[in-house]
């Protein structure tokens, strides 16, 4: 994370550590992480900012369907995310 510019952090109950957490912190982010069960001292999260990473989560699936992306068919860079836009721009339409 370093050298990155964020407003929000959004990640799982995998990345909830206090290391990553005092990251986030030093870059100036807002840490939308929803604490594990077992931490001791329970923390706040913004809920609705989470729910927006359910959305990016299902377009990554959606996306993964086309067989080409999911294999990497196109090896070379350019015309792999040429492939990547292309299934978004077909995901969009449906």
């Amino acid at each position: 994370m370093e050298g990155k510019e964020a407003e929000f952090v959004l990640a799982d109950k995998a990345y909830d550590s206090n290391n990553i957490l005092d990251k986030i912190e030093e870059m100036g982010a807002t840490a939308v992480i929803p604490p594990k069960s077992n931490r001791v001292v329970q923390r706040e999260y913004d809920k609705e900012h989470y729910k927006d990473r359910n959305l990016v989560e299902r377009f990554f699936c959606r996306l993964k369907q086309f067989r080409g992306i999911a294999t990497r068919y196109c090896k070379r860079a350019e015309y792999f995310l040429e492939a990547v836009k292309l299934a978004s721009c077909v995901i969009l339409m449906s």
